[in-house]
């Protein structure tokens, strides 16, 4: 396991920071505007959501390049601005966390189905090789691969991403099956657990898809089925659409409450998803902050 790795762990469980999308919307970010974009047009603003993550205790934060990689960027004609986006993104949240937290590039799926063979493995390959190289060449510490539904696209971004020579999370996200404890094409915790460590994933995840209280059980299944460190961010409670908008049901204290449970179960990045924000971070460093 890398150093960076060991020595973030070292004393005790390291707090990640919450959601982004609703944290940019906040600042002004329009409905259906792509928010990677956001970098190169408003580097101010995407600035504000990591530094007030950093205040309010987190000790890692993401890049605002979810959406960062020319398969999902083609479709608001940004491909070409893989490069630039990527790159200015790792430097923004670099500038807001200084010293006092390390930066780990964010690389989401590439919203298209590999299965339904709506993009090649090949496609996908050159896809997160050009994602990952920008993001490492722009300076973070390491690369975290979120909210992966299908475990082929996962082991795919994964070896690109191990290819720069920096730590890699390796997340996929359970919202599926009639427990909700499946990924989209149906593998189970352990299954993605031993196929991710295999690819060389030096940490093992799960985020989004659901509430903290239902990520418990999950993180206990993948810490049996891998010796990996586990990072885990759930999403703020279960989405209700109240009127036009979308509201998570759970407070910052309630999702905290549930921290101590995740770190019994094995997790040592613990952080937030959708719906979160700094409150939250700041509950959970209350709870289980060294």
């Amino acid at each position: 396991m890398p150093n960076l790795i060991e020595e973030l762990l070292k004393a005790g469980p390291v707090i990640t920071d919450g959601a982004w999308g609703t944290q940019l919307q906040a600042l002004g970010l329009p409905s259906g505007e792509c928010p990677d974009r956001w970098n190169l047009t408003h580097p101010e603003r995407v600035e504000q959501v990591p530094r007030s993550y950093v205040e309010a205790g987190s000790q890692v934060v993401l890049t605002n390049t979810f959406r960062a990689n020319r398969i999902a960027l083609a479709d608001y004609g940004l491909a070409d601005q893989v490069v630039a986006i990527n790159q200015v993104g790792g430097q923004i949240s670099r500038r807001a966390a200084g010293s006092s937290a390390k930066v780990f590039g964010s690389i989401g799926p590439s919203g298209k189905m590999l299965f339904a063979g709506q993009v090649t493995e090949d496609e996908l390959q050159v896809a997160f090789a050009e994602q990952a190289q920008a993001l490492a060449d722009s300076g973070v510490d390491a690369l975290v691969i979120e909210t992966m539904a299908d475990l082929d696209e996962a082991k795919i971004a994964v070896a690109a991403a191990k290819a720069t020579g920096l730590s890699v999370v390796a997340c996929t996200v359970y919202d599926s099956g009639k427990d909700k404890d499946r990924i989209m094409t149906g593998k189970t915790p352990e299954i993605v657990a031993t196929e991710l460590t295999a690819a060389g994933a030096d940490v093992i995840g799960a985020n989004c898809g659901q509430g903290i209280a239902s990520y418990v059980a999950i993180c206990r299944r993948l810490r049996a089925a891998t010796d990996r460190p586990l990072w885990i961010k759930a999403n703020a409670g279960v989405p209700q659409i109240v009127g036009d908008q979308v509201v998570y049901g759970s407070t910052a204290e309630q999702f905290a409450e549930y921290a101590p449970e995740l770190v019994a179960a094995g997790a040592g990045f613990i952080g937030g998803c959708c719906g979160t924000n700094p409150d939250f971070i700041r509950a959970l460093k209350q709870r289980i902050g060294r």
